[in-house]
């Protein structure tokens, strides 16, 4: 059965992907040969965008320390740096006061909040959490919600458990824009009306999100927001927090060294004594990453020109394309919290039938060529949450079993704007064939992992 037989019925032309680093890589196949790499892990990191690496190689000459020199290429690289601020700010919808700080990552972003909760905050999360979102406030009261199934329902849990908190004082929510296991979008307006409803505020978690759809600061109303950059098409380690400015200021530095402090002075008890920057500064010691805030910046400018709409529709209709396929074959489970109609980015996640996620990944891998996800997807409780209901589900196929002590778990399939439609269409093929007619090769486990025995 070819892969372009799954669809018996003539669909509409998809518009070209946006073109990526790697569309050319060719990978060895253990069943011999090589073949093209289906890169179909985008929600881990995304292939850096030509545009992107192309912009970053035209300034790596003129490279040099930001706000730290006199010569014409650190001012060169300051500038530049304090540009791709003011892109990336524009990019989120970011409001005249909000601040924008760059960090290494999404995980890095809420860690850093994390540190400037005032005394006494409470934070509320739902385990649907990836756990960069999940994990962070150790320090703080947390108060982690039940998985809801349905927008309404999310919006009805946090208003009671905001109403309810004891003592009714400083809050904040940490909620995902766009799940990194269903792919499905939150109603994050709706959330954050309802916590500032109950005098809470709330930071938007949108690593998935903004890599797909648009995200505004402004228009969701939400107080902060925070991404990775290497799931936004653009390498080099660096994520973004941006946002309320107040309880930043108020904060101790996330780290304490040069950039942060104003001005160093010798203490009388021996010590030292210091002033720290109240602006953006505070929050990133140390010599700035500019070539990887660059890269976000070009990241954005490439993603807005070519137009975020027209991206969301092409990567909608390549989302049909495969949540047809798979509910064509027999013994595969997607895995949803909102319903099999729910709006979401290109993420899927899902469960076949006799096949351990390891097993199947291994098997695409090495006799496809074709790059996916399994496990738990760094979002332990939510994947087990969905993973325990199917297997309690009657007449509901797909539970993976366990083998070689391996919790239950899922593969993942992920694709955005540089995503071909020849890639969707061969992931669709290869599943089909492994579960109609099973591995070509032979696989043993090592270290919990599936592997070509030969």
């Amino acid at each position: 059965m070819t892969a372009t037989a799954v669809h018996a019925v003539a669909e509409p032309t998809i518009c070209a992907p946006l073109p990526v680093l790697g569309a050319d890589v060719t990978v060895p196949l253990a069943t011999g040969g090589e073949r093209t790499y289906a890169a179909l892990d985008y929600a881990a990191s995304a292939p850096a965008l030509q545009r992107v690496w192309d912009d970053v190689a035209a300034y790596a000459p003129y490279y040099g320390s930001v706000h730290r020199g006199a010569g014409h290429l650190s001012q060169l690289s300051t500038d530049l740096f304090e540009k791709s601020r003011a892109t990336v700010a524009a990019f989120l919808g970011c409001r005249p006061d909000d601040e924008l700080l760059f960090t290494r990552s999404t995980t890095d972003s809420l860690n850093l909040l994390a540190g400037a909760l005032p005394e006494g905050c409470e934070v509320f999360v739902f385990e649907t959490e990836h756990h960069a979102a999940l994990l962070p406030w150790r320090s703080a009261r947390l108060t982690v919600l039940d998985a809801p199934r349905s927008h309404d329902e999310a919006v009805r849990t946090l208003e009671r458990a905001l109403a309810a908190r004891d003592p009714y004082g400083p809050a904040l929510v940490c909620v995902t824009g766009a799940s990194n296991v269903t792919g499905e979008i939150w109603p994050v307006r709706e959330l954050a009306a309802a916590a500032h409803a109950h005098g809470a505020r709330i930071v938007l978690d949108a690593a998935q999100l903004a890599p797909h759809r648009p995200v505004s600061l402004a228009g969701l109303d939400v107080d902060w927001v925070a991404f990775s950059g290497h799931k936004l098409y653009a390498p080099f380690g660096s994520g973004v927090l941006a946002g309320r400015a107040d309880w930043l200021r108020a904060a101790e530095p996330y780290l304490a060294g040069g950039g942060a402090s104003r001005t160093v002075t010798r203490a009388e008890d021996g010590g030292v004594e210091v002033a720290w920057h109240t602006g953006a500064a505070r929050h990133e010691a140390g010599s700035p990453n500019v070539i990887g805030a660059y890269a976000v910046a070009a990241a954005c400018t490439a993603l807005t020109e070519a137009g975020l709409e027209q991206l969301a529709a092409r990567e909608e209709a390549l989302l049909e394309r495969l949540l047809t396929g798979l509910a064509g074959l027999s013994g595969i489970r997607v895995l949803n919290l909102f319903g099999d109609g729910a709006d979401r980015v290109g993420v899927v996640s899902f469960t076949a039938e006799g096949w351990h996620s390891s097993h199947l990944a291994a098997a695409l891998s090495a006799e496809y060529g074709i790059g996916v996800r399994d496990g738990l997807f760094c979002a332990h409780p939510l994947v087990r949450t969905l993973l325990e209901a199917e297997r309690t589900e009657p007449g509901e196929c797909g539970a993976p079993q366990e083998t070689d002590g391996q919790a239950l778990s899922a593969v993942r399939v992920s694709f955005g704007a540089g995503t071909p439609e020849e890639h969707v269409e061969r992931f669709l093929g290869a599943v089909r064939e492994l579960v109609t007619t099973g591995a070509r090769l032979d696989y043993r486990t090592v270290d919990g992992r599936w592997v070509p025995a030969v």
